[in-house]
């Protein structure tokens, strides 16, 4: 029987439909395998999923759903749990705990607190890295002049709220050109980043080839021979090599097997040469350039990575032409299957990225590299390139650019600010001497990882307790401080009382240093965060099966499961 206080579950008879809302449901049939799903499309999927999965559980398992908060969790590591609930007297028991709180927000570290505070001094409006569709952006005026500082999604979302959200419209014109209407309630964004351009837009096509054997470079095998090396590794000179060349071979593979007219040797011949060739080898740079003629067709990473590098303006409207052209051009490939190796150099990096996880539990790389390469770069190149929004949005953002809602600041931003004006300040290289002034700034992106400000009240209160703590990656020359929690490879918690994993306490999902992101996955795709749900339930059947937590439960023993 469920506990008192608690809801029980029932599954429906037989699957349940996706969604009720008529929207949602044109949408979900309508969709296409190389469509990306709106989120209320995915939620109303997920939803289905869990409801599905209800209803068919043989009657053994009860589940229940308690709509409260968790708080606390107590009780001893060779014992029951108990798992304290906002609001409740009485603590549930349960066997295990698993922690799946997703994405978490942090409160403003000493940077973005030094902000708000001259924010206030000057009542001005400033909003640190937030979720953005939970932000409250009601006290940005009309035509106020605005800096963000980020260009990824959390960017396109403020965008669609400050545009669209007050009221503004979208007009088709000839030739699919959009013209933005505004309503006269919008601010003026002022935006910028370290690259200075945003995402890059989704595919809209499938490969036109054969789909690319992965891994061939990075995989189990090649991250086994780093590891067996013995010494610490240094992501960018130790492993991005054979990263890169993995991600090379899915693009190549698909270009001279979707494409071969643009390709001046056969693939048999170029793939035993490409084998052989270091990545950042001259050798190699002169079989791609013998064996792909067209330089739109050859994968440049480092152009990808950084496409403002370089480049300066002598004016303000001259970048904002250039980066219009940037996007335009963007767009349009991202939406032309001729370009489909971009797609395998794709699928190329979702393989990459699935095979990092081993390599970081192992804790080998340096304090360094971990800090700057794996959790700093890497983590934006892979967004940059995989996580875009749809095409559709960036013609938005050229018809706001048109319309001078939207004003593009330049790459490396240097945010700073003004004490005789009261204003924030931006400047970047890309545009030399000028300077942007406005009356607001907005950091458009997510908080960072950190549980000694997270505003999660469960992990706040077992990190002040101490059982639990922050993953730490230590060398003589640095220490990182990733911010994560700390779990081990098979998703146990560590407990620092212990010192070791906790039996009876696990933890998945983003906040964790397991680095298995918490997104949704590509239809048909192994994903990380599934590898890691799927070894994080086998450990919970496997402690349930050893001392103290008593035989795990069948379905014919009619045992309900407490986790």
């Amino acid at each position: 029987m469920p506990p008192p206080g608690s809801q029980a579950v029932p599954g429906p008879d037989g699957p349940p439909p996706p969604s009720a809302d008529p929207d949602v449901l044109a949408e979900l049939r309508a969709l296409r395998g190389t469509d990306f799903p709106t989120r209320r499309a995915q939620s109303a999927y997920l939803d289905w999923v869990f409801r599905r999965a209800l209803a068919d559980l043989p009657p053994s398992i009860t589940v229940t759903w308690h709509r409260a908060t968790a708080t606390a969790v107590t009780g001893p590591a060779d014992g029951p749990q108990h798992v304290h609930l906002a609001g409740r007297a009485t603590p549930l028991t349960a066997d295990l705990v698993v922690l799946a709180q997703g994405h978490l927000g942090a409160a403003p570290d000493a940077v973005h607190r030094g902000r708000a505070a001259f924010a206030r001094r000057h009542g001005r409006f400033h909003l640190p890295p937030e979720f953005s569709a939970d932000a409250d952006l009601s006290a940005l005026r009309p035509g106020e002049d605005v800096i963000v500082r980020g260009f990824g999604l959390a960017f396109v979302d403020l965008m669609a709220l400050l545009t669209e959200g007050r009221g503004g419209t979208y007009r088709t014109g000839p030739g699919g050109v959009l013209t933005y209407l505004p309503s006269g309630r919008e601010p003026v964004l002022h935006v910028g980043s370290r690259r200075g351009v945003p995402y890059h837009a989704k595919t809209g096509y499938r490969l036109q080839g054969p789909r690319p054997p992965l891994p061939r470079y990075f995989g189990p095998a090649a991250i086994g021979a780093l590891l067996a090396g013995g010494r610490p590794l240094d992501l960018r000179r130790d492993v991005w090599p054979l990263m890169a060349k993995e991600i090379g071979f899915g693009h190549y593979h698909e270009l001279f097997h979707a494409h071969p007219g643009r390709t001046a040797l056969p693939w048999p011949e170029f793939l035993a040469a490409y084998d052989h060739l270091d990545w950042h080898s001259p050798a190699m740079a002169g079989l791609v350039g013998a064996a792909v003629p067209g330089p739109a067709d050859r994968l440049d990473l480092a152009s990808l990575d950084r496409p403002l590098d370089g480049l300066s303006f002598p004016a303000p409207e001259d970048f904002q032409d250039h980066l219009r052209d940037h996007i335009t051009r963007d767009v349009t490939r991202r939406e032309n299957p001729e370009f489909s190796a971009d797609l395998g150099a794709f699928l190329a990096l979702l393989s990459v990225y699935g095979q990092l996880p081993r390599l970081a539990a192992a804790g080998r790389l340096t304090a360094r590299s971990a800090a700057d390469d794996l959790d700093g770069w890497w983590h934006g190149f892979f967004s940059f390139l995989a996580s875009g929004p749809p095409g559709f949005r960036l013609r938005q953002l050229l018809a706001l650019s048109r319309a001078g809602t939207v004003r593009f600041a330049g790459a490396s931003l240097q945010v700073g600010t003004d004490e005789a004006t009261g204003t924030f300040t931006a400047s970047s290289p890309t545009v030399p001497g000028h300077t942007t002034h406005a009356t607001a700034l907005i950091e458009a992106h997510l908080p960072r990882p950190s549980l000694s400000r997270t505003e999660d009240p469960l992990l706040r209160s077992l990190y002040r307790a101490g059982a639990l703590t922050e993953e730490v990656i230590a060398d003589p020359t640095r220490t990182h401080h990733s911010g994560l929690l700390a779990v081990s490879p098979g998703g146990h918690v560590i407990d620092p009382a212990a010192g070791g994993p906790h039996p009876r306490r696990l933890a998945l999902g983003a906040p964790t240093s397991s680095r298995a992101l918490a997104a949704f996955a590509r239809p048909h795709t192994d994903a990380p965060a599934f590898r890691q749900n799927d070894a994080v339930a086998r450990a919970l059947l496997r402690t349930l099966g050893t001392a103290g937590a008593g035989p795990a439960p069948s379905p014919a023993d009619g045992r309900p499961l407490q986790v």
